[in-house]
């Protein structure tokens, strides 16, 4: 038997109880409202930027099939993901059936010049994932915003998205960014953001806020550099004192508390960091003297 046929046969199996499809629990769930409908969705989704970009038909993919599971039994809907990421809206589409994803709130961006290129690669997108329309497609990196946001007006329109954005990461372009925001009616926003990188407090959060925009916060451990900046080093009892267990809770805690942050997207290859992650959304969401104090917190770590 081929990997890839094992891989399937092994997805399907009732024979792994860990397998099944996952049942959500949404109790006392911290859910934010997107503001151009109303709807609401968790504040933690999930990023898939190298933690899924693996050829389902090439590796074991069963431990990704774990982080799946987990994220939608624990409530998780959103899911962000990007041409860019090599394999990962392929491992999504394999493995999104096998998972119970009816809760899927599906993300992804375009990521190429030229409008009819961007149509393509945007309907290849949708191939991969398996999906005939898409919660939200995004501009990657404003990457030729002008043309592709055209294109998702009009899916917009007729039905092949709910929703239309653009993104920025790393800190870049917000001046761009703030252009965009303020000539274009957009759903959402996305941006990176986390309780060292804060640039984003002082213009673009206000203004999602005043112009009625959803935020997606990337980024918010910093691509692992925050954990770099801690190793070794104990939670101090304040953070215990905010319902955190971890130092992945607090930074993700601080996050979402924003009150102009809609929804943050680590990503994990790791089951267990993942449940971890997801605890957050049953925490209550921090005042802004709580999220004072967490920032306080990290620095006397350092």
């Amino acid at each position: 038997m081929k990997r890839r046929q094992f891989n399937q046969t092994l997805l399907a199996s009732s024979a792994f109880p860990w397998m099944m499809k996952a049942q959500a629990d949404v109790s006392n769930q911290t859910l934010k409202t997107i503001p151009s409908t109303g709807e609401s969705i968790p504040a933690v989704g999930m990023g898939t930027w190298i933690t899924f970009d693996h050829d389902p038909d090439a590796v074991d993919v069963t431990r990704l099939q774990q982080v799946l599971l987990t994220f939608f039994a624990s409530g998780g809907q959103l899911i962000d993901s990007s041409p860019m990421y090599g394999f990962a809206q392929k491992l999504l589409g394999r493995l999104l059936p096998q998972v119970g994803d009816e809760k899927l709130f599906s993300a992804t961006k375009v990521w190429v010049p030229g409008q009819s290129t961007g149509i393509k690669q945007m309907d290849t997108s949708m191939e991969l994932w398996g999906l005939s329309k898409m919660d939200l497609i995004q501009v990657h990196n404003l990457m030729d915003w002008q043309a592709h946001l055209d294109t998702l007006k009009q899916w917009k329109s007729n039905g092949k998205i709910r929703y239309l954005g653009v993104t920025t990461s790393h800190g870049r372009r917000h001046s761009d960014l703030i252009h965009i925001m303020n000539n274009h009616p957009l759903d959402f926003v996305q941006f990176s953001y986390n309780i060292i990188d804060r640039a984003a407090e002082q213009r673009l959060l206000p203004l999602a806020a005043d112009k009625g925009m959803a935020v997606i916060i990337n980024r918010p451990f910093q691509t692992g550099g925050l954990f770099s900046r801690v190793r070794h080093k104990p939670l101090a009892k304040a953070a215990h004192d905010l319902a955190c267990r971890s130092w992945a809770q607090l930074f993700l805690k601080f996050v979402i508390s924003h009150p102009s942050v809609t929804c943050a997207i680590p990503a994990t290859s790791n089951p267990d960091h993942m449940k971890e992650n997801m605890a957050v959304l049953k925490q209550p969401l921090w005042s802004p003297e709580e999220r004072a104090e967490a920032v306080k917190i990290f620095e006397k770590s350092l």
